[in-house]
């Protein structure tokens, strides 16, 4: 036999990856750029302010040569006047311009270029002479000449700004001034050293700072000035550390944006830590849902999901290898007498001594599963012939038939077997479990404790079928329906706060049908659309006057699938003009599994109209925390099925236990269906179950026992 098994989702690949990650993202960027922006201003501003500080040093730096300059035009004007130079004249030249201009070297020169005179001995300050040769004395000279001749029509004196120049191994000012004469006039140099000390009293008059004069040019052109040389030695610089305002601030700023971010990250890692833990937990319990969902608690065998997976493999199987395979479906006969007399503990223990016996006539790849009740059904593969079904079959009808022990009692029962073979009578799941479903209600029909094998003369029943929808469908555009409604109540407290819509079909010969035996019969017929909305109507309309109760509405795949369910269900909101909040459709799986996108679509359409979704029959399908976060279920319905044994099984309490915790724990009502004892009200309330419903605490009712129901609690509630 095979044992249930399943594959679990991991629930942080519902959670992590769609929210945190995109958070971490999205924080690493805005820190990298918020960082990127903070440096490149910074340093923007930092350079902005050397390039200042050079300007002003080199404008203070002008402003002492210009004093030179001036000193040297007064000698100059005081020893000649307006008379032209000669070497009368500048004698008296140089001898006012020693003093004043403290040269390190002066020199008065004609209009053709020729030194008149010169002066090159020591300056007053005791500041030591130049080694001034012949060429450096030319090439300063000549260019001096040269400037004149341009700056004569300007009717300036001064031929060039004054200068700084490298010469001999020291910085010295260059200062000349012309004779302005149409004829051309003279010129009179002027050189004067400059030493490291009165430059770097001009750098600290400026506030700058580590003033140096090195060799060679200056590295950044933010951090000081190049001095040419003229006498073919190295390059001078002069340069500074400038200030810095905008590192100083930046490293002020940066920690306000590094904190902050490393307190977001600290958060964020905590928040990862805690949804991993969380969805951790989620994962254990979705599992342990899972791991049980697949299996009858009562009995242990496979459930109807399981069997239909693996039916769908071994129909797999027989399309490849062309092996035969047979589907049975068993019912118990007299299983409810047994019930009835000796209690439901007493049934329970039945079924579980049922499919002991059974397991012992089947083979290692024979597939026993239990639907649930009294209901079993079997997969035989590897099938040659209908013969090994048919031997298979006789063999279950003996063991059953043998007397079973129950509280110190021998009870005998009967079993009803309908078979259905591949590939002789279908090749899909769904059809061979109807002919197999066909075959057995031929079995009981014969007189129980037989097996039938399905035959084309049963489609006489699909016949017969067909008359009654028809009879359906008279009674949808007639009046032959009515709906009842069954309370569900708070489980804290004994208060009505909803109601589930339950169609009821009253044929004028059969009486009152309830939904279970003609719901499958319209969907199969293509009557479920028309009575979907006649339900919806009317429940819609009968609701109206019960303000504040919800109303519940069962809705089949078949209608949901369809196109515009979204636009019929809005426009019989807004015929009856019922609230959409206290609306609320119970849809299963099956809604969901097969589109899941376009489902998903629908149900936000609904959601934004207000609309509830509640999730019908829960663990009896597919659940699994994907559809219950991707489809946002406002509420999960607990299958009866799980309450009948629950007092019987450990496996059943812990199973609902489960459920209950997990819809919790996802922000979801939880409401129970099938209350049928005290002590399943009780053990659902201790869970923290929201709702209840079930026979124990009232059955469905037409609406008007509703109205009856709903004043007589209204007026206990006032007395």
């Amino acid at each position: 036999m095979h044992a249930p098994t399943f594959q679990p989702t991991p629930a942080t690949r519902v959670f992590l990856p769609r929210l945190l990650w995109p958070l971490v993202a999205l924080l690493v960027a805005v820190l990298g750029v918020s960082t990127a922006a903070l440096l490149w201003v910074s340093r923007d501003a930092d350079r902005g302010a050397a390039i200042a500080a050079r300007d002003r040093m080199q404008a203070v730096i002008g402003v002492q040569l210009e004093a030179y300059a001036e000193t040297l035009e007064a000698s100059l004007r005081a020893a000649t006047g307006t008379e032209p130079i000669t070497p009368a004249t500048t004698g008296a030249f140089l001898a006012l311009a020693r003093p004043h201009f403290d040269a390190t070297g002066v020199f008065a020169l004609d209009g053709e270029g020729r030194i008149v005179s010169a002066d090159v001995a020591r300056g007053a300050g005791a500041r030591p002479a130049l080694s001034l040769d012949t060429a450096i004395v030319a090439d300063l000279l000549g260019r001096a000449l040269l400037e004149a001749q341009d700056v004569r029509t300007t009717g300036s004196r001064r031929p060039a700004a004054p200068q700084l120049a490298a010469i001999d191994g020291r910085i010295v000012a260059v200062v000349a001034i012309s004779e302005m004469r149409p004829d051309g006039g003279a010129l009179a140099v002027g050189l004067r050293a400059m030493n490291r000390d009165e430059l770097a009293a001009l750098a600290i008059d400026q506030a700058i700072g580590n003033f140096m004069v090195g060799e060679g040019p200056i590295d950044d052109e933010a951090r000081g000035f190049d001095i040419a040389a003229v006498d073919g030695q190295a390059v001078y610089h002069v340069a500074w550390t400038p200030e810095r305002p905008g590192s100083l601030w930046r490293g002020k700023v940066l920690w306000l944006v590094i904190g902050p971010a490393l307190l977001a990250f600290a958060l964020l890692g905590l928040a990862v830590m805690h949804a991993r833990r969380v969805s951790a937990e989620l994962a254990q319990t979705q599992e342990h849902v899972q791991t049980l969902a697949v299996s009858d608690p009562l009995s242990g065998l496979p459930n109807r999901l399981l069997f239909a997976q693996r039916l769908d493999q071994e129909l797999a199987r027989v399309t490849r290898t062309g092996e035969g395979l047979a589907v049975m479906f068993l019912d118990l006969d007299r299983f409810k007498e047994v019930n009835d007399a000796f209690g439901h503990q007493a049934g329970d223990e039945l079924i579980k001594l049922v499919a002991r016996r059974l397991m012992t006539h089947l083979r290692g790849t024979d597939v026993l599963a239990r639907f649930g009740g009294d209901e079993f059904a079997i997969i035989q593969p590897g099938l040659k012939s209908a013969e090994g079904a048919e031997a298979l079959a006789r063999r279950i009808l003996d063991a059953i038939s043998e007397p079973f022990e129950i509280e110190h009692s021998a009870v005998t029962i009967g079993v009803s077997i309908g078979i259905a073979l591949a590939p002789e009578d279908a090749l899909d799941r769904e059809t061979l479990m109807r002919l197999a479903d066909t075959a057995l209600y031929q079995a009981k029909n014969d007189g129980r404790n037989r097996h039938s094998f399905f035959e084309r003369r049963m489609d006489e029943a699909i016949r017969m079928r067909k008359l009654v929808a028809d009879d359906l469908r008279d009674a949808i555009t007639g009046d032959g329906l009515e709906l009842h409604y069954q309370p569900i109540f708070a489980a804290d407290r004994d208060e009505v706060v909803a109601l589930e819509a339950l169609v009821r079909w009253r044929h004028p010969e059969k009486g009152l049908i309830p939904p279970d035996r003609f719901v499958a019969m319209a969907e199969q017929s293509g009557l479920i659309l028309p009575l979907g909305d006649w339900v919806l109507r009317r429940a819609c309309n009968d609701a109206r006057r019960w303000p504040g109760l919800r109303v519940a509405v069962n809705v089949s795949p078949i209608q949901f699938r369809q196109r515009d369910y979204v636009e019929t269900v809005g426009r019989i909101l807004e015929e009856t003009g019922f609230d959409p909040t206290r609306l609320e459709l119970e849809l299963t799986e099956g809604v969901v599994v097969e589109d899941a996108d376009a489902a998903e679509a629908a149900m936000m359409r609904l959601r934004a109209k207000g609309v509830n979704l509640a999730l019908d029959d829960f663990g009896t399908g597919y659940s699994s925390l994907i559809y219950l976060r991707r489809f946002a279920f406002d509420k999960i319905k607990i299958d009866r099925s799980f309450l009948e044994s629950m007092e019987a099984t450990g496996e059943s309490a812990i199973l609902v236990h489960s459920i209950v915790h997990l819809g919790r724990a996802l922000g979801l009502t939880v409401t129970a269906e099938g209350v049928e004892t005290r002590e399943q009200q009780r053990f659902l309330q201790a869970l923290g179950c929201h709702q209840l419903q079930g026979y124990l605490l009232a059955r469905p009712m037409p609406a008007s026992d509703i109205d009856a129901l709903l004043s007589a609690r209204r007026h206990a509630g006032a007395a």
